[in-house]
């Protein structure tokens, strides 16, 4: 795309302060300020207009999230649901949340732009297949899209992988135009999806933003990638996992974070190591891209403010020894993605009308 589609600028900003309508008032799963203007849109869809409706799927092992994208970025309505495993399961589910989404804004799948789909394992964008996800019970390769499109009467549905689509909903949702976005993801492991230019950069063989495989400790902790000390060993929710267990009533992250403010050394020290290993996961995506924000996402960004202050932290203080770093801003070009909001789906209903 050109330009990336940003949140209309009467928009008001939700308790995130991420440009999003605020949630007061939802009505059926629409923002209470937006349901007329949905209301109005969904007619004159439904009278054969489809006008840039798309719905997006953010697919992953556990569950399926959706949203229904108006024509001018507005969100409607929402639905999650539990998922279901194997290529017959994952695509049967996929119809199911886009017929319960157009139903409750009163329109019918044929008025869709689009539908897109994000979800993880090796997908090829133009083939519409999806192969080796394991955590959705796929293996060999699954024609998704035609399946889905099939079973929704030939609505035009585009796959691509879960972390680009967080990286264009990321990019979607900030107040402000952002052409240039890394969406750091830390999660169970640790990659970045690109947004360059206002187009996604997937590389020459679909590995850009592969970062967690960069080597950060030679000769450090092993991978199953079969290196050691990749930086997604230090730099991940299953890196703090691993070096903080915890007394499992609460995850390794908050517990983490609540023995280090209580002055536990111990989880000092752990917590200090993973906010370095953040930090130098985004002084590469700073180094090597130069985009304008990083955007934070994942199961550990739940942590919220916490964890974005001793990111920054780190960033500040590698800066005091150096005017290059210094003069380029990091800690102030690094955010978190908005908490209640699905920013893969958002990214995959952009897709599915071919935002990307």
């Amino acid at each position: 795309m050109d330009e990336l589609i940003t949140w209309p600028r009467g928009a008001s900003a939700g308790p995130e302060g991420a440009g999003v309508p605020a949630p007061a008032g939802v009505v059926g799963g629409l923002a209470a300020e937006a349901t007329t203007g949905i209301a109005t849109e969904a007619a004159e869809a439904a009278a054969g207009d489809p006008g840039g409706w798309s719905v997006g799927l953010d697919v992953g092992g556990t569950k399926t999230l959706g949203v229904l994208v108006g024509p001018d970025g507005a969100l409607g309505p929402r639905v999650r649901l539990a998922a279901r495993p194997g290529g017959a399961g994952v695509a049967g589910t996929a119809a199911e949340a886009v017929r319960a989404l157009v139903a409750e804004a009163g329109l019918a799948p044929g008025a869709l732009a689009g539908v897109g789909i994000g979800l993880p394992g090796i997908v090829d964008p133009v083939a519409g297949r999806v192969e080796h996800a394991v955590n959705l019970g796929i293996e060999v390769a699954v024609p998704l899209a035609a399946d889905v499109s099939a079973a929704l009467g030939g609505v035009p549905v585009r796959l691509e992988n879960d972390l680009n689509v967080a990286a264009l909903g990321a990019a979607h949702l900030l107040p402000d135009p952002a052409p240039d976005l890394a969406f750091l993801a830390l999660g169970t492991g640790l990659a970045a999806g690109l947004v360059l230019d206002g187009r996604l950069r997937r590389g020459a063989s679909g590995v850009a933003g592969e970062i967690g495989h960069l080597v950060h400790v030679p000769g450090g902790l092993p991978c199953p990638c079969g290196q050691r000390g990749c930086l997604e060993q230090y730099a991940s929710g299953g890196a703090l996992s691993a070096a903080w267990p915890g007394p499992g009533d609460r995850p390794a992250p908050v517990a983490l974070f609540a023995a280090a403010d209580s002055g536990d050394a111990g989880a000092v020290a752990v917590r200090d190591r993973f906010a370095g290993a953040v930090a130098a996961a985004v002084r590469v995506l700073l180094l090597t891209t130069d985009v304008a924000h990083v955007v934070v996402g994942g199961g550990v960004s739940e942590l919220g403010d916490p964890l974005l202050r001793v990111v920054r932290a780190r960033l500040d203080d590698e800066a005091r020894d150096s005017a290059f770093l210094a003069a380029m801003h990091m800690a102030e070009r690094v955010t978190l993605a908005p908490r209640g909001v699905p920013v893969g789906a958002v990214g995959a209903a952009l897709v599915g009308r071919k935002e990307s």
